[in-house]
């Protein structure tokens, strides 16, 4: 396939719209089920390398979830505890265990599933049966994967009334070395940032704590290469194999950092054994069932627990979450990674992240406040880590 034309770019109005190659080669991608838009092939391309350099650097299977080209969450494959998957919302899910590919998908769907809600899905590896059914009940845009068992294809297929979208790409496919892109008429052209990212990059460790276990490096990596496909400026927590939090986009790191935190705290807070227990009442779908945990967790729009709201989502009043329950839960948490696109100017990120339990920090360096950001790592005891890289993505 040459070409694709598009129902219109990003918005209904920037009409016409295509994908091609400039060299007039075939596309890399097969369309298998549905009609992708623009912003669907934005989120598909970029999530596909992200996972693809997952899946190389740690050499487990990998997923993603995009929404509006940013990664709500990346994942590598390891088996979610008992609690996880209540959180998920996959412990009725037979056969989990035995797809690590499932896994990935069923913890980077998990994390933010407030933000995945109709997003974009890539797969690192061939879907099987097991991640087909999960993506099934799932609000989603589509997905991309290099191939698809056949079973699997067809479950994806018969989703939203058969027009699921659903694509397949080369995994052997390599762009050319310099990418090219147009902003008001003006044609920007860079080297494509082909960095690899894995441990070396992790050798440089500046804090008086040099304690760097392999788990940690793990959710480095997984946090680096996250941020490698996150619109600038950005910020990632992971632990376990995953990205728990990002904050994309912000003009202030600072904000980065918050906004990232706020989600970690939000994916460890709704494993809490008073949310795993919320009364929830029958046939009260996902989505509602995850503004529910949000809004008690949050307490944002509306108190869950005053008397007219609680009715709509519970069997019984739930006893409040309180703000001081929550910290408390959050303070017995460590062992977290932190990473951030470019270097943290203020120590004030530091601070942030030790109320998420973040014990690990991976960041560029070069600020002239540097000393301040070490000072402030080793107060508490946390591994600083200078990569020199720096990893805008806009």
């Amino acid at each position: 396939m040459k070409e694709f034309e598009l129902k219109y770019g990003c918005n209904p109005n920037q009409k016409p719209a295509k994908i091609y190659m400039a060299d007039g080669s075939d596309l890399p991608v097969e369309i298998l089920s549905g009609r992708p838009g623009y912003i669907n092939f934005l989120d598909a391309l970029n999530s596909w390398q992200l996972v693809k350099e997952l899946k190389e650097a740690l050499g487990l299977p990998a997923a993603a979830s995009f929404k509006h080209v940013s990664p709500t969450s990346g994942a590598v494959g390891t088996i979610l505890p008992e609690k996880l998957k209540k959180a998920c919302f996959v412990s009725d899910v037979k056969g989990l265990d035995d797809s690590l590919l499932a896994c990935a998908y069923a913890r980077a769907r998990g994390t933010d599933r407030l933000c995945s809600f109709g997003d974009w899905v890539a797969l690192s590896d061939v879907c099987d049966v097991t991640t087909a059914k999960l993506i099934k009940r799932e609000v989603s845009d589509g997905v991309i994967a290099p191939g698809y068992e056949p079973e699997a294809l067809e479950i994806l297929r018969a989703k939203r009334n058969g027009t699921y979208n659903v694509v397949k790409i080369d995994p052997d496919y390599v762009p050319e070395v310099q990418e090219r892109k147009q902003v008001f008429g003006v044609t920007f052209e860079q080297g494509r940032n082909n960095f690899k990212i894995n441990e070396a990059l992790l050798e440089n460790l500046v804090s008086e704590n040099k304690v760097l276990p392999d788990s940690a490096k793990r959710d480095l990596i997984v946090a680096l290469i996250t941020l490698k496909y996150t619109q600038s400026n950005s910020v990632c927590y992971a632990v376990d194999g995953q990205a728990i939090g990002v904050g994309a986009g912000q003009q202030s790191r600072i904000h980065c950092t918050r906004l990232a935190g706020s989600k970690a705290d939000t994916w460890f807070l709704r494993q809490a054994d008073k949310v795993l227990a919320l009364p929830f009442k029958p046939g009260l779908g996902r989505p509602d069932r995850d503004n529910a945990i949000d809004g008690y967790i949050n307490q944002n729009e509306e108190d869950l627990c005053q008397d007219g709201n609680w009715e709509k989502y519970f069997t019984e009043k739930p006893e409040p979450f309180t703000q001081e329950e929550q910290r408390a839960y959050l303070d017995s948490i460590t062992g977290v990674a932190l990473a951030s696109d470019a270097f943290f100017p203020f120590s004030d990120n530091i601070e942030r992240a030790k109320k998420s339990g973040v014990s690990y920090v991976a960041e560029p360096g070069g600020s002239i406040r540097d000393d301040a950001v070490i000072d402030c790592c080793n107060k508490y005891g946390m591994t600083l880590s200078f990569t020199g890289m720096r990893l805008f993505h806009h």
